[in-house]
């Protein structure tokens, strides 16, 4: 592959199992957790989240490009946390949050120029909801709101349209959202004392079908897609954080792969190459923050690449380019701004 890594943008650790990790000297401009983050033309962005000391709710989106080069966009038009980021077409859309108990229906808009907009809002203010695209749609799906978990799902076009399809068939926030081949799908989640397992899936029509539930229902889970798998990986119930990971083929038939290496909640995932990476994560109890890696291929053999080098939860990832990052989160200390990256070599 040639040189690796971008001169003088990066810590490098080890490699392993095809995979190198490493961490970036440019980490995020503001330290924060519960941000998100999704990628457009050559930019991954990281938006949104909020301090651990005062309930600092941020605005700040960080751009890195595709040679690890950051920037700082225009910010969010509203400073918020728990909020949800995909891309459609050529824009990448951060909807909902939460500032000071404010459920935000408000959606930024940032072009593969960066230039920000502010399309139509959700229909409903919410956090704690998930988003995906599947087709010409990106989806914003579940929730919390004033009244309780919501099952709204907002639906933007690549021209920025809104419209709403058909809601979840079970309200809930905490939920996770990937695609796979046709299908959008939303899992997991909390509502009331209630861990579900749903899955619900729409394809590109914005058709809704209930394939076959989660293994275990639960909450703060996290997804990704690799080849022809979409996987939820960790989360927790009443019984306390999971190891476990489901996978849906192409066409929705469940299976249930070797589980994660260590039982753990509110992690993050993406893919770069052929690997699923589960990344960070708690484990629920004391100082148990998590920084190990659990990497999938796309025959869902999993492996066990280097480490992030800081364990924490309520992190997010995205990939732009070669490279999968890993930003933000936070431990026992406080918000962090490091951001972790993995190239397949």
């Amino acid at each position: 592959m040639g040189q690796l890594f971008p001169i003088g943008k990066r810590i490098t650790r080890t490699g392993l199992i095809g995979l190198a990790g490493f961490t970036l000297n440019d980490s995020l401009s503001v330290e924060r957790r519960y941000l998100s983050a999704t990628t457009v033309g050559d930019y991954a962005l990281f938006g949104g989240g909020d301090t651990v000391a005062g309930n600092n709710y941020s605005a700040t989106v960080d751009a890195y490009d595709s040679s690890l080069t950051r920037s700082t966009p225009t910010p969010l038009s509203v400073g918020r946390q728990e909020l949800s980021a995909t891309t459609v077409g050529d824009y990448a859309l951060f909807g909902g949050g939460d500032k000071w108990n404010n459920y935000s229906a408000t959606v930024d808009a940032y072009d593969s120029s960066l230039t920000r907009s502010t399309p139509t809002p959700l229909s409903v203010g919410r956090f704690s909801l998930s988003a995906t695209t599947v087709g010409d749609y990106a989806l914003f799906g579940g929730g919390y709101t004033d009244n309780g978990s919501s099952a709204t799902v907002d639906a933007y076009d690549s021209s920025l349209t809104r419209s709403t399809p058909a809601p979840l068939s079970v309200g809930r926030q905490e939920l996770s959202a990937t695609t796979v081949g046709d299908y959008a799908l939303f899992g997991g989640g909390y509502k009331g004392n209630n861990y579900s397992a749903t899955v619900d899936a729409y394809d590109s029509s914005l058709t809704r079908s209930t394939p076959t539930p989660l293994s275990v229902g639960r909450r703060y889970l996290s997804a990704t897609t690799v080849g022809d798998y979409a996987l939820f990986g960790g989360g927790d119930t009443y019984y306390g954080s999971r190891d476990t990971v489901d996978a849906y083929d192409s066409s929705l038939t469940r299976s249930t792969p070797t589980p994660l290496s260590v039982e753990r909640r509110s992690l993050s995932a993406t893919t770069v190459g052929d690997y699923a990476l589960f990344g960070g994560g708690y484990t629920g109890t004391g100082n148990g923050y998590i920084a190990t890696v659990d990497a999938y291929d796309s025959s869902l053999t999993r492996s066990t690449p280097a480490p992030l080098s800081v364990g924490r939860r309520s992190l997010s990832a995205t990939t732009v380019g070669d490279y999968a990052l890993f930003g933000g989160g936070y431990t026992y200390y406080g918000s962090r701004a490091t951001v972790d990256g993995y190239i397949v070599i």
